[in-house]
């Protein structure tokens, strides 16, 4: 019994997060409209949500275990808890820029603590496998209805109203009802490792990087994160201005990427039963590559009724986020890679790079991608994303290369 509440803790903790991470697209065209601000000040959101992860992981990851992962999570949901109640009180950019700080900086604690949580809770290589596949699965599920709860709360008749804040009200509930949950629930205490100075894993970390595989690694996993944010964030807001969709209508429609980020890394797993990663990764790539180019023409001259509703949107609307089907696969996989190439003592410091170099992508993708929007257009801002597709092609290629090489 208190395996499985444990289990619960971790799959809803990911869950509520998933919605709070996710939602930066949303709430990039929500504060445009509500706070009247320019898609260069609104792409700053995700820098504010992915720097903090990536600094936090970086300085206490190796530290957490002496802390507990119970606390730590307990920690997380009482931060975000507090940001979510402050949105509807103090409606303002600044309290935004607040929140999706604090849920960067908390999901640092999660991610990890929910990792190692894993292993103090399974038995063995299948159980592990099993349980951190049905928690991500936990969490695309609540990337899929986050874009459904978010735009419950918006009015279609009043795009500049500030009524969307109230959601947060629902989601500092959820927090706080995990929160009661996590605080009832014995967690196992586990091994603690050997003491050493931050200085040392610092540098063992850095140490990592020298290596060829690793390198090209981890400039496949920031091509491929500023990519996924890049569209990921401002989807809403193309639907919205290029494909002239009202707000609630543009965030739902935007549900069909996370839908087909879940359906593709599904498929992955059977797939890759039948061919080698390496073909399927280079088969999406150029899939992803054949998508644009081929839908992106259909978003020009787009008219579309008064009424529109969500089966009478524009073709377009339907066929770009099925991107996310293509996509899905690829960070997956090289993380599979890399982490079955190092030694176990070594992963620590590998998450450690994988999410410092994930989150850097994903702040560079959005600011990109808001810059170019702001100052050409929608489908300048996406056609440009053929150039980091372009040198992720090349980089998978020589992470291949140097995988069959290269013993790290």
């Amino acid at each position: 019994m208190a395996t499985l509440r444990i289990r619960l803790s971790l799959l809803l903790t990911y869950f509520v997060f998933a919605i709070l991470l996710n939602s930066v697209g949303t709430v990039v065209l929500q504060v445009i409209h509500t706070y009247q601000i320019s898609k260069s000040a609104a792409s700053v959101l995700e820098g504010f949500k992915d720097i903090p992860i990536a600094v936090v992981s970086f300085l206490i990851a190796a530290y957490l275990p002496r802390l507990g992962y119970k606390r730590a999570l307990q920690l997380a949901l009482t931060l975000v808890t507090a940001a979510c109640v402050l949105m509807p009180l103090v409606p303002a950019f600044w309290t935004t820029k607040l929140l999706f700080f604090t849920v960067g900086a908390s999901f640092a604690l999660v991610k990890v603590s929910v990792y190692a949580s894993i292993g103090v809770v399974t038995r063995s290589k299948a159980e592990h496998a099993s349980l951190l596949n049905f928690i991500e699965g936990g969490f695309m599920l609540g990337v899929l209805s986050g874009y459904w709860l978010f735009s419950a709360f918006m009015d279609p008749a009043a795009p500049q109203s500030s009524g969307w804040l109230q959601v947060y009200w629902l989601l500092a509930l959820l927090c706080v009802a995990n929160l009661v949950l996590l605080s009832s629930t014995s967690f196992p205490t586990p091994e603690l490792p050997a003491v050493q100075p931050f200085r040392q894993d610092f540098i063992a970390m850095l140490q990592l990087v020298y290596k060829p595989l690793v390198f090209v690694f981890v400039l496949s996993a920031f091509l491929y994160v500023l990519i996924e944010q890049g569209i990921g964030s401002w989807l809403p807001t193309f639907n919205n201005e290029v494909l002239a969709l009202p707000n609630q209508l543009s965030v739902q429609l935007t549900s069909i990427f996370a839908a087909s980020l879940a359906l593709g890394r599904i498929l992955a797993g059977v797939v890759l039963k039948k061919i080698s990663w390496y073909s399927l990764l280079n088969g999406c790539l150029l899939a992803m590559a054949l998508l644009i180019i081929l839908t992106l023409p259909l978003t020009h001259d787009i008219h579309v009724d008064a009424d529109v509703s969500l089966l009478s949107a524009p073709l377009a609307a339907y066929l770009f986020p099925l991107i996310g089907l293509f996509m899905a696969p690829v960070y997956p996989v090289i993380n599979s890679v890399i982490l079955s190439a190092l030694p176990k003592a070594q992963h620590a410091a590998m998450t450690g790079l994988i999410v410092v170099f994930s989150a850097l992508g994903g702040t560079t993708g959005s600011m990109v991608t808001g810059y170019t929007f702001a100052n050409f257009n929608g489908q300048t801002a996406f056609y440009l994303c053929l150039l980091p597709l372009s040198l992720l092609l090349l980089s998978v290629g020589l992470f291949h290369r140097q995988s069959k090489l290269v013993t790290v």
